[in-house]
């Protein structure tokens, strides 16, 4: 899957392990580089969707059209489907198999 950040804040922290650990610690940094490397060799959304311990979901109400997977409890990487149109079914949902193209909005605890 091809990855873009939507700062370059989030891009100098995302591509430099050094300014992970400095930032987050190395608990926190080994678990986003893991989530990095699991976007990266998925072909598409749906296959980060069945990766347990990621567990990717759609987000609601003022986050709606963004997307979490679960760092470092309560951490959550959050971000969005970087297509325009963004694929959808035909009920209108998100097309998890039609997801090539994310963009890294942040690092959040959103609870």
């Amino acid at each position: 899957m091809q990855i873009d950040f939507a700062s370059k804040k989030v891009a100098k922290l995302c591509n430099s392990q050094k300014e992970m650990r400095a930032r987050l610690g190395p608990r926190d940094a080994k678990r986003l580089a893991q989530r990095l490397a699991e976007f990266r060799a998925a072909a598409t959304l749906g296959e980060m969707r069945r990766l347990p311990g990621a567990r990717c979901h759609e987000l609601t109400a003022d986050r709606r059209g963004q997307l979490a997977v679960d760092l470092v409890h309560p951490k959550r990487l959050v971000f969005e489907p970087d297509h325009d149109p963004v694929p959808t079914k035909p009920d209108g949902g998100l097309d998890w198999n039609a997801v090539t193209q994310i963009v890294i909005v942040e690092m959040v605890d959103y609870h």
